[in-house]
């Protein structure tokens, strides 16, 4: 007998989105959907799917998800975000794995990264692992402002089957994500101290950290090989980088003044 899964997603006006994420795991057992107050039609979707749709208020990235795990019956969760796609050739590969016993408690899925149209393959984006499948109750998020991330207690393994990220399909669009982005990073920041009080300290963070990112990922790691969409993804990484640490320095003079 084959073992259930669950998909959990967490929503807010994702309606562009959420059709094609929902389409790619209909072979799914059951989905959970917990939502912070969508306006667009993200519920109807859901419904249209057989979605399970809750509505919470907002508590950050990974207390959101981790909700969204708490809600899920199958044996296993596979957590998505909802402008990722399943690929074909991991719907398969997870549906042999579950029908069986598998050897791990969880397992990183290789995502590649859609920016501007281009597939994003040099530059740290490819192949991008993640943590999304595990045993319900072997990994949870990590509770923090932005780029959370799930840790898996036990064994871990590698899928070959790949996530399509649909993140950024505007240059606007990617540019108001990482300044939203740069502002609970700040916080993150400021909260550990890291409001670069010293005149050193805010020249490192807010201009020498920036441009070693941009050389780093651009140069060192073949950035330049995704043409002009990789030289726009990773300039304006780095300026999220500066951005960021320019915030959490704006936020600690506030409070000095």
């Amino acid at each position: 007998m084959s073992l259930k899964l669950s998909v959990a997603l967490i929503t807010k006006n994702e309606e562009a989105n959420l059709r094609r994420t929902l389409e790619s795991v209909r072979w799914a057992d059951d989905v959970v959907i917990v939502d912070c107050g969508s306006t667009d039609r993200s519920e109807d979707i859901a419904r249209e799917f057989g979605a399970k749709f809750f509505v919470e208020p907002w508590k950050g990235f990974g207390a959101q998800k981790n909700s969204a795990l708490e809600k899920c019956t199958g044996d296993w969760v596979l957590s998505l975000d909802a402008d990722e796609e399943v690929s074909a050739e991991l719907a398969e590969e997870i549906r042999a794995l579950l029908g069986g016993w598998p050897e791990c408690d969880g397992y990183f899925l290789p995502r590649r990264n859609l920016f501007l149209g281009r597939w994003i393959r040099h530059g740290g984006y490819w192949p991008d692992p993640k943590m999304r499948l595990f045993r319900r109750g072997a990994a949870a998020f990590e509770e923090r402002a932005v780029h959370e991330t799930a840790h898996c207690v036990g064994r871990t393994g590698t899928l070959k089957g790949w996530l399509a990220h649909h993140a950024y399909p505007t240059l606007e669009g990617y540019l108001e994500h990482m300044n939203r982005y740069s502002t609970l990073g700040a916080q993150e920041a400021a909260a550990k101290g890291k409001t670069s009080r010293s005149l050193a300290a805010f020249l490192w963070n807010v201009w020498v950290v920036p441009i070693a990112t941009f050389k780093y990922n651009y140069v060192l790691r073949l950035g330049f090989v995704d043409g002009r969409e990789g030289l726009l993804l990773h300039l304006y990484h780095s300026a999220y980088v500066s951005w960021k640490y320019a915030k959490a320095w704006e936020a600690g003079h506030r409070e000095t003044a």
